[in-house]
């Protein structure tokens, strides 16, 4: 969430200083060798916070626990989600009096964050939670500047597994050194926690170019840009920002560092069925963390599907860890291709390739492409399955053989090329 840009006076030189000396120290924690998998409770139900007007709805104990439930009773879990990830708004406005802990809302968390941990592991599942680097969050609760290290072991002692550290009301040009700094501090409790970072997209739109050394050294995963609202432009313009600096943002990414585009929007108001495919594809092509945002109760069978789609899945979590790009635009069709495996002895490559259609004109629109313009050389074809139909195995392509694709108005067409 990147609601606003504050300012913070509050770090000292003699702390930067020391920040400095220590930010050397790697987060190496050996985490999200693929890209985190789970649920997060922003994107459907920001900061709602009535519990009697909106009892379902509120940021809560309850709504945390529903959705944990959920995750395993509806089968997301053993399709791979396993983070249940509190965001904003769930904090008390003051920290403890004497300890200067943080607190959770006593009304809305009346059993405590260890209880709804202990629900959380006790399912087989992992247990996330948001902080801010800066004085306040961005719905305004208290931040984690001046009180680092102990909220760092605070994390630890609720047994905490995915911390996001957002980025409102913070020098920007502090996050470079503090980023680092909490991660350490983190990784200093014994516990390992993924650690998400957001100054990235707090950088870029203030003229910083991110450090992606640095980020790759101390943060699993990154915000890189906007946050993602609930609606195809939305979607659309993420894609947009990723395929326009792709050059320098795909290479940042690998098995415990991952770029992040931003939560699912699937299962919520704004994406029709086809844009729904859409998402889903090309999160698995930029090998994105696949975080749903959603009421999962409410989820449609239809799209539950397509966020349980294995194929897809696959594509989004294989070995390799090698982010996808986008290689070519022909009458409003963009073409995604992200390699994977397996790979021959030869070193050929396999690849996941998205047909994206950027077109409204009312009709499926049928293009075709040789496999050279795809960017696929093996000599000994691909076999060709479509990753939304499991039972379309379309045969073995060639260099020389055409492909024909047909895709829906502001849909998709996915299909895995496996090199033979």
């Amino acid at each position: 969430m990147l609601a606003m840009y504050g300012t913070c006076s509050c770090l000292l030189g003699g702390i930067l200083l020391l920040q400095l000396l220590r930010s050397g120290q790697a987060l190496d924690n050996g985490l999200a060798r693929t890209p985190p998998m789970g649920w997060m409770s922003w994107e459907r139900f920001r900061c709602i916070t009535d519990c009697e007007l909106y009892p379902n709805e509120c940021i809560s104990e309850k709504l945390f626990s529903r959705h944990a439930d959920l995750l395993v009773s509806e089968g997301y879990a053993a399709a791979g989600y396993e983070y249940v990830i509190i965001d904003d708004c769930w904090l008390e406005k003051d920290r403890d009096n004497k300890t200067q802990k943080l607190v959770a809302d006593k009304k809305r968390f009346p059993s405590g964050l260890n209880a709804l941990a202990d629900h959380i592991h006790d399912l087989g599942l992992k247990f996330g939670l948001y902080q801010d680097y800066g004085t306040n969050t961005c719905a305004g609760y208290p931040g984690v500047i001046n009180h680092m290290k102990l909220d760092a072991q605070t994390f630890a002692d609720w047994d905490v597994d995915y911390v996001k550290l957002d980025g409102c009301y913070a020098n920007i040009s502090d996050m470079a050194v503090g980023y680092p700094e909490f991660g350490r501090l983190l990784n200093e409790t014994g516990r390992p926690m993924v650690y998400s970072c957001s100054w990235p997209a707090y950088q870029e739109p203030a003229g910083e170019m991110p450090d992606y050394e640095s980020l790759k050294k101390h943060c699993n995963l990154w915000r890189n840009w906007d946050d993602i609202d609930d609606s195809l432009e939305s979607l659309m313009q993420i894609m947009d920002y990723f395929g326009k600096n792709q050059d320098r943002i795909q290479p940042q990414a690998g098995p415990g560092h991952w770029n992040d585009p931003d939560m699912l929007l699937l299962g919520n108001y704004g994406l029709s069925y086809d844009q729904s495919k859409l998402q889903m594809a090309i999160w698995a092509i930029m090998a994105a963390p696949l975080i749903m945002s959603n009421d999962l109760e409410a989820v449609r069978p239809e799209i539950k599907a397509i966020l349980q789609n294995r194929a897809v899945i696959a594509v989004d979590q294989d070995e390799l860890g090698i982010q996808g790009r986008r290689i070519l635009t022909r009458n409003q069709i963009e073409v995604w291709q992200r390699k994977i495996t397996p790979v021959t002895k030869n070193g050929y490559h396999s690849y996941a390739v998205a047909f994206v259609s950027r077109r409204d004109d009312g009709a499926p629109y049928r293009i075709t492409f040789t496999i050279k313009e795809l960017g696929l050389k093996n000599p000994n074809g691909y076999a060709v399955q479509d990753l939304y139909d499991s039972s379309r195995n379309l045969g073995v392509f060639k260099k020389s053989n055409q492909f024909v694709t047909r895709v829906n108005p502001n849909g998709v067409t996915f299909y895995k090329f496996t090199a033979q």
